[in-house]
């Protein structure tokens, strides 16, 4: 059965399907010693000799799927030109190929999905499955009702009205205050963004929940699988539906 090349390339854990089109594009990929030369190029994952960058790529076992709980100063990325921390040095790396699910910047804290489930990743990521993610910001001086109402109606920014977001005040002083955001979008710096069009720099990120999950009892740096019963929540709230219990890697 033939299927799209960049759904086997995420399937295999070499990258997200986004990842695997920049792969594709960047003629990095071949298909029984040709040059993949379009994105739309489908193969037979039982017949077909897909290599990336020379090496032969074939379909995993089962699949695992981490929560970590991202500290301050590391990169969302599997690797990085500069040799800056990323995110998979918390993690053991006999756990193969796992990549991030999404953005968290380099400064910001918090909840953070690691998988070799491409076609998961893809979707938790994308706008269009509207997966919920809450943040804490405090954020620079004492933010007003209007102010906090631009963002609950949704925001202009960049030339763009992004969606509305649900916004709570849980702490406010001249010098900084706290809010709880909760977006279904996930934009590249999005929160930041947001407080900064209002007028009130973030000072302090932290993610604290994500399509149902949390950091309940997790210390910074700390990581564990998720349990049978969270990869089938994730699953059917992107569509997926898996039949019965999913394969863990524990």
């Amino acid at each position: 059965m033939e299927i799209r090349l960049n759904k086997f390339l995420s399937e295999a854990g070499v990258a997200s399907r986004r990842g695997a089109d920049r792969l594709i594009l960047e003629g990095r990929v071949k298909v029984n010693g040709q040059v993949a030369a379009e994105l739309g190029t489908k193969v037979d994952p039982e017949r077909d000799v897909v290599e990336v960058d020379g090496r032969r790529i074939q379909k995993k076992g089962r699949p695992v799927y981490i929560l970590l709980y991202k500290p301050p100063g590391y990169l969302v990325t599997r690797k990085d030109p500069f040799r800056r921390r990323t995110v998979l040095d918390l993690v053991p790396p006999d756990l193969g190929r796992v990549f991030p699910v999404g953005r968290l910047d380099l400064a910001s804290e918090g909840l953070i999905l690691l998988t070799t489930d491409g076609e998961l990743a893809y979707r938790l990521s994308h706008p269009r499955y509207e997966v919920k993610k809450t943040y804490l910001a405090r954020v620079r001086g004492e933010p007003t009702a209007e102010s906090i109402g631009k963002i609950k109606e949704g925001i202009w920014i960049e030339g763009k009205k992004r969606a509305p977001a649900r916004i709570d005040l849980l702490f406010r002083s001249p010098k900084s205050s706290w809010l709880r955001i909760e977006l279904h979008e996930g934009r590249k710096h999005e929160v930041r963004l947001m407080c900064r069009a209002i007028g009130h720099e973030v000072q302090e990120l932290k993610r604290v929940a994500l399509a149902g999950l949390t950091l309940k009892k997790m210390k910074k740096g700390q990581w564990r699988y998720l349990e049978p019963r969270e990869v089938r929540q994730l699953k059917n709230l992107v569509g997926l539906h898996p039949q019965g219990r999913s394969g863990i890697a524990v």
